[in-house]
């Protein structure tokens, strides 16, 4: 093993659990740089919410290291219509992976939450202690509490086992494969969509959700991703780790810079009507930077990548929304 390094990756297999979502392809392309066996599971081959079909297909194909980056994600409107699902079939995914793994003896696991865990009017930056400390953002509350209890079971296990699996919590995550349907995607892939539209309809504005005022920050999956592999070669602790960029920016300042980068010169109208959901969330990534990691990809370098992406795949003329059981 080099220097500062824990867990190798050298000759194991690792299993990508949600491969076809923006976080797990992300995964999937950087593992791709490591001495390692990437093991993917499709839908047909087994349901994750089925605690048999997991067990079975874990104790078949033996991982080494397992990356749980299955979830089923969405926006504000998704989260605050169908809290039901959101719930059990997080819960259900988280459980069954970890168990098998268990059972299966896996050397490691790597469990990843979201940066809404936190509540809704934490201290900022937020730091991994805050969790439990003050109630949660409403509109995704359901969400953020199978987080929860997927960073408490890796826990759990640890405690009680002495297994070495441990938590990272992703802040917002933009990149390609991302959702793009207004319905239930996040709001950078939202804003590009709506500036594309408007762009190639010829409108004279488009629309944002609330006063644009509330400040989120924004990572690239692909940086997410080289911080998920460092930290599952160079941290083994109880508590969980802030995945994030470190720096924020207004709603209102991120449809700005999607319209400069679509190429949109129109208004930005502000529906006050609709929700703003937490006023700040940015995470601290000292804990992170800590151990010798930082991102690479400005936003505007991201942003622009992720766009010219989705002109080269044609997804933000694509109506369809694509599957959101298998992505963090």
């Amino acid at each position: 093993m080099s220097a500062g390094t824990l867990y190798s990756l050298k000759g194991k297999r690792v299993w990508v659990a949600g491969h076809r979502g923006m976080v797990g392809a992300a995964l999937v392309r950087r593992l791709g740089s490591e001495d390692c066996e990437i093991l993917v599971s499709e839908r047909a081959e087994v349901d994750l919410t089925r605690q048999e079909q997991v067990e079975r297909w874990v104790a078949d194909r033996r991982p080494d290291a397992v990356i749980v980056a299955a979830a089923k994600v969405g926006g504000i409107l998704a989260n605050d219509t169908y809290p039901a699902d959101f719930l059990y079939i997080n819960l259900m995914i988280e459980a069954n992976i970890v168990d098998a793994s268990f059972r299966a003896s896996v050397e490691k696991l790597l469990f990843l939450g979201s940066s809404c865990i936190y509540p809704r009017m934490a201290a900022q930056p937020i730091e991994e202690s805050a969790l439990l400390t003050g109630p949660l953002e409403p509109t995704n509350e359901a969400y953020a509490i199978a987080k929860i209890a997927g960073i408490k079971l890796a826990q759990a296990y640890r405690r009680q086992h002495g297994v070495d699996y441990i938590s990272a919590m992703p802040t917002n995550l933009y990149g390609p494969g991302d959702n793009f349907d207004l319905l239930s995607s996040h709001v950078l892939p939202a804003l590009l969509r709506k500036a594309h539209m408007a762009k190639v309809t010829g409108a004279p504005s488009f629309e944002i959700w609330g006063t644009g005022s509330p400040l989120r920050e924004f990572l690239h999956v692909d940086d997410c991703a080289d911080a998920l592999i460092f930290l599952l070669g160079r941290y083994s602790d109880f508590e969980h780790v802030n995945v994030g960029s470190g720096s924020d920016l207004s709603i209102l300042s991120l449809a700005q810079l999607v319209a400069e980068t679509v190429g949109f010169n129109g208004e930005i109208v502000l529906d006050r009507t609709k929700p703003d959901g937490t006023p700040r969330k940015l995470m601290s990534a000292d804990k992170l930077l800590g151990l010798g990691w930082a991102p690479r990809i400005p936003l505007r370098e991201g942003v622009k990548s992720v766009y010219d992406w989705c002109l080269k795949t044609g997804v933000l003329s694509d109506s369809r929304s694509p599957s959101e059981e298998r992505s963090v």
